[in-house]
């Protein structure tokens, strides 16, 4: 599966095969228990092997990159095979939840969801609009 996701990523954000974006793919295997890891920069891939274990639940995945935006990649991963759920594409700091239980004679996690970035206070102003809309039309996600 980390395979697949690798060439998700690949076919879906531009700028991975020629190097201008940076990115790591890792998934946790239930058996034989081990993150497995693909990527095209060293430091990512660390880092999101650290973020996977720490997480330590079987088949999930964490997906870090440079130079890219996560609504790029978004769509692509619905439709990928492998993939039940998506809890979050992000660059706030985030929050993952847990629930571990006893599996005969190991532990078992299972993400419960993610916390994305902190709470909401206030409403946006005309400036704060603008300024969206400038981001998403450079990103190329714009919806008119």
């Amino acid at each position: 599966m980390v395979d697949e996701l690798y060439r998700i990523v690949q076919a879906a954000v531009p700028g991975t095969t020629n190097g201008q974006v940076k990115f790591a793919c890792v998934m946790n295997e239930a058996e034989p228990r081990l993150t497995r890891v693909e990527g095209n920069d060293e430091d990512l891939k660390r880092m999101a092997a650290k973020n996977a274990l720490n997480i330590g639940a079987s088949h999930v995945f964490v997906i870090q990159f440079k130079g890219a935006w996560p609504i790029n990649l978004m769509n692509a991963l619905k439709f990928s095979y492998g993939v039940v759920n998506l809890y979050v594409g992000t660059a706030n700091k985030c929050k993952v939840i847990l629930a571990e239980t006893s599996l005969g004679t190991s532990v078992g996690r299972a993400v419960l969801g993610v916390v994305d970035g902190q709470s909401v206070n206030n409403v946006e102003n005309e400036t704060q609009r603008q300024e969206r809309k400038d981001l998403v039309r450079k990103i190329g996600y714009d919806f008119g």
